[in-house]
């Protein structure tokens, strides 16, 4: 079954992020548990963790169904040890609202090595960051997403996540996050059916579908490999409607979320639709 929604907002407090995921039809959702512009957030009270729980209940969402994403200012792989530490106390601080909410997954960006180290040097420290946090912590899976490559950010080869994992501890509790536009970006064509299966065969040898966990459904401003991450509404950009007929038609991307990140939340009801179309 195909669970499809997009990144709410959870301003005012978690609990409505899936008061505003049910408003556009969405049977998934992504959300920040805090301000992602800063580093640490303001601790949850018991009542805002019973309220989200219980609107999550009463809106029919399941943890499988929801994809929450971390704060854009952690850099698990810094070479700067100012930086790394910073990160780490974080992305920490992201796991534990996670598990407090009764959430079970994260997602995050990598890292990058700032021309500062070399890829193979930020990956092993961004694995070492990633077992750091899955000692201290239980329940939830650390969900690496896939980038663009733009400016010194790693993870936009399949062999970067797979070398990742490969370091992580408990592979029980990482997991993959696809970005359809930052993988094409990256070089990865999934315009026609036989570049798409290319595309995803490659990912299950490299990287195995055991370990995906969601994925963020994006068309790209930019061309085939430009490395730039730009997002585009479904449909208009350089991927076109077919790329997501494929992954609505393919039984291997059930039973995860499904989530739009596209530029304009006015038109993610019409795009949910669309997709939810293609099944």
């Amino acid at each position: 079954m195909k669970f499809i929604g997009a990144h709410v907002s959870s301003a005012g407090g978690p609990f409505n992020a899936p008061l505003n995921a049910k408003a556009i039809g969405a049977t998934a959702f992504a959300m920040f548990t805090k301000n992602q512009k800063q580093w640490i957030g303001k601790p949850l009270t018991a009542s805002e963790i019973e309220q989200f729980k219980k609107t999550c209940e009463e809106c029919g969402y399941k943890p499988f169904q929801i994809l929450p994403h971390d704060g854009y200012l952690i850099n698990l792989g810094s070479p700067r040890e100012e930086g790394l530490q910073q990160s780490r106390g974080s992305f920490l601080d992201e796991m534990k609202r996670c598990q407090q909410l009764g959430l079970d997954r994260l997602n995050f960006h990598p890292g990058s090595h700032l021309k500062l180290e070399t890829e193979d040097e930020c990956v092993a420290l961004i694995a070492q960051s990633i077992n750091i946090a899955l000692d201290k912590t239980s329940g939830v899976t650390a969900v690496i997403e896939n980038t663009a490559g733009q400016g010194t950010n790693v993870g936009y080869k399949f062999e970067h996540i797979a070398a990742i994992i490969d370091k992580v501890e408990d592979k029980s509790r990482v997991g993959v996050c696809i970005d359809t536009c930052h993988a094409f970006a990256a070089g990865y064509d999934m315009r026609t059916k036989e570049t798409f299966e290319k595309t995803f065969s490659d990912f299950d040898k490299i990287i195995g579908f055991k370990y995906l966990r969601g994925m963020h459904l994006n068309d790209a401003k930019k061309d085939l490999g430009s490395r730039v991450d730009r997002h585009e509404s479904l449909g208009i950009g350089m991927l076109g409607w077919d790329t997501f007929k494929f992954i609505m038609q393919d039984s291997r991307f059930d039973n995860i979320p499904l989530v739009l990140e596209t530029p304009n939340p006015d038109i993610w009801p019409e795009e949910i639709d669309k997709l939810k179309s293609f099944i």
